[in-house]
């Protein structure tokens, strides 16, 4: 079978209406590794990367209420840095970049998935390839 491992998607797969930081970045515990009084930080089994973890509340407003807030794994070097508040917002917005999904079956025997990122930051507000609109605009 071609697909083995992590699925790479788009963030706007995964949020389509985008998403909110409601937590904090944490570094995510190796159970295996730690024991009494000694934590160790989770590493990625297929990069080595240390995993970092961030709640999110997804924007759908179809999502049920239940299902709103997800933890999205970040793979980084360090502690990764949510972006900045936007004045007037009650949440930061972000976007995630490199993103895959992997699902697995959960306690209760649902399909679940694991979201597995690279970057964190701000949503993008403008692009860069946008179109001069007139020929004065191009020169």
């Amino acid at each position: 079978m071609a697909l083995q491992g992590p699925i790479p998607v788009s963030f706007n797969q995964v949020f389509p209406h985008g998403c909110y930081v409601v937590g904090e970045v944490e570094a995510v515990k190796d159970f295996d590794a730690s024991t009494n009084g000694r934590f160790v930080q989770a590493r990625d089994k297929s990069t080595g990367e240390l995993v970092w973890q961030v709640a999110v509340m997804d924007a759908d407003p179809a999502v049920k209420p239940g299902q709103k807030t997800v933890a999205v794994k970040i793979l980084a070097p360090v502690q990764p840095v949510p972006p900045a508040p936007m004045p007037g917002l009650p949440f930061t917005p972000v976007e995630f970049d490199h993103v895959t999904v992997t699902p697995y079956v959960n306690g209760t025997g649902r399909l679940a998935y694991s979201i597995k990122v690279r970057e964190m930051r701000a949503p993008r507000t403008g692009t860069a390839s946008a179109k001069p609109t007139t020929a004065k605009d191009a020169a």
